[in-house]
């Protein structure tokens, strides 16, 4: 099947991480980087690997649209309320890892299929990424009356845009576990350990059922199914030990470790962002190139 081309804004960490990522897959061709400091690692790889390279920003993209179909956006949120607004004008689909939230927030194994033909998507946070699935999992059985997580990150691993948007963080996050994980009730709590060694991702998940007991067997495998879900795009999530369950209690211990692309494999909150765009990136482009296919059919 034709790959889509792509593009990706922004040559920071992530930008770069997302380069490295997109050459394994089979749905995305990487055609242009864009950033803003010509001197940045970034576009210096980009330019070895024999992308096409832009470091004045997103103009010049603009000016040659059909460079790419999907952009990946890896810049700001402030930056990314311009960006959006340019590229709906350009008709291109985005895919947002900043935390603007300008479009739906997608959590790839719970609520991508209800936003195929979306054009512009966000990751909400990493601590979303790795907890609203379970909390999830545990509703597809039996109600969650609360759901809380303690996402726990090294230290290192959390940037100046981390750090200023704590708040943000928790209440995005607890927002969340409600809306897209089900729970009645959420409640986020992130800690950054200035440990050293660094430690990889680790985020603790309670639940509180409703009744007086969990359906515990039930729990696990729907449990244990969605690790393996979100496994096949992030190879580094696991449970790191069995649930949990006392009475209408819950709890799930999960970890990240990235898979060392870009970003050092300590840092699976960032890891767990950029394999989850990539995931949905791929499957809107199979969801627009079927669509086109069988419009195509029908001539």
């Amino acid at each position: 099947m034709e790959k889509i081309n792509v593009a990706i804004l922004g040559s920071g960490n992530i930008g770069t991480d997302l380069m490295l990522k997109l050459e394994r897959s089979d749905m995305l061709q990487l055609t242009t980087v864009i950033g803003i400091d010509p001197q940045s690692e970034g576009l210096r790889m980009a330019r070895e690997k024999g992308y096409r390279v832009i470091d004045s920003g997103i103009q010049a993209f603009l000016e040659h649209p059909e460079w790419a179909d999907f952009v990946f956006d890896a810049t700001s949120a402030k930056a990314h309320i311009r960006h959006a607004k340019l590229l709906k004008r350009a008709g291109k689909v985005v895919f947002d890892l900043t935390p603007a939230a300008v479009g739906p927030f997608v959590v790839p194994p719970v609520n991508l299929t209800e936003h195929l033909e979306e054009t512009n998507i966000n990751f909400i946070t990493c601590g979303g990424q790795a907890t609203i699935p379970i909390v999830h999992a545990i509703g597809r059985v039996q109600p969650v009356a609360y759901a809380e997580i303690v996402a726990t990150i090294s230290s290192k691993s959390a940037g100046p845009g981390t750090r200023a948007n704590i708040d943000e963080f928790t209440e995005t996050t607890a927002r969340g576990l409600e809306k897209i994980g089900g729970a009645k009730r959420g409640k986020a709590i992130i800690i950054l350990n200035p440990a050293e060694p660094p430690i990889l991702m680790r985020n603790t998940i309670y639940a509180l059922v409703e009744g007086k007991k969990a359906a515990a067997r039930e729990i696990c495998d729907s449990i244990e199914e969605m690790v393996e879900t979100i496994r096949s795009y992030v190879p580094g999530y696991r449970l790191r030990t069995s649930p949990i369950i006392e009475g209408n209690k819950v709890t799930v211990m999960v970890e990240v470790e990235g898979a060392g692309d870009y970003l050092p494999k300590y840092a699976g909150n960032l890891d767990i962002m950029t394999a989850a765009a990539v995931k949905v990136a791929e499957e809107v482009a199979k969801h627009r190139l079927s669509k086109l296919l069988a419009e195509e059919g029908k001539r």
